[in-house]
């Protein structure tokens, strides 16, 4: 299994070298180190998670390219059970990394229903918050040609990949609220610091945005 961990790990990297760097292989690197330590507390089944890791972004291209229009998870999936299909992979572990990979977005309508689902959820969620998580933000909004803060327009009323899909929109809309989904008891143990810190430091860019301090 370790030879196949590390094939897929390797197709994966190097399909990750024309990515945005908001959700390049070095997201993908920090959610399977995250796996990795939440899984062992969980007793999570690790090669199903590292495989699940790797693939879970595999899909991202296509929803960029569609401005957001399609689910990376759905079509990641898909192409995750092309990938999966060329190795003798157990069933079981096979249809759990699908699964994985299909629920781990934090906007759909699939519900982890493995702890190997739930470990990835939290692990992807992790890296969105926090101080990497206010870092890829940004670097999302750049990646988009969106302004830095528009105090102006409405978070809840604004189109997503438009210049007003800005930073502190994304946080006001999904990053302040991600502490609050996290499905494992060591995701929710660590969600708590980093929501504090992204807390803290968006409360200090509005004020600073507007010339208070």
């Amino acid at each position: 299994m370790k030879e196949i961990i590390a094939e897929i790990r390797d197709y994966c990297e190097n399909a990750f070298r024309e990515a945005k760097r908001s959700h390049n292989w070095d997201h993908t690197e920090r959610v399977y180190k995250l796996c990795m330590h939440i899984g062992k507390i969980e007793n999570a089944d690790l090669e199903v998670l590292a495989i699940a890791a790797f693939l879970h972004d595999i899909g991202r291209a296509a929803q960029d390219m569609a401005k957001g229009k399609v689910c990376h998870a759905e079509v990641g999936a898909a192409i995750a059970e092309d990938i999966l299909n060329k190795y003798d992979i157990a069933k079981e572990k096979k249809d759990n990394i699908i699964h994985s990979v299909l629920c781990h977005r934090y906007r759909n309508s699939h519900e982890p229903a493995t702890i190997e689902a739930k470990v990835l959820f939290d692990a992807d969620k992790l890296d969105a918050i926090g101080a990497v998580g206010i870092a890829r933000d940004f670097l999302f909004a750049g990646e988009i040609g969106a302004m830095l803060h528009n105090p102006h327009a409405d978070p809840y009323d604004t189109i997503p990949y438009t210049k007003d899909d800005t930073g502190y929109r994304e946080y006001v809309v999904k990053l302040s609220k991600i502490h609050e989904k996290m499905l494992t008891k060591e995701g929710r143990r660590m969600a708590e610091g980093r929501h504090a810190f992204m807390k803290e430091f968006f409360e200090r860019f509005v004020r600073e945005h507007e010339g208070e301090l």
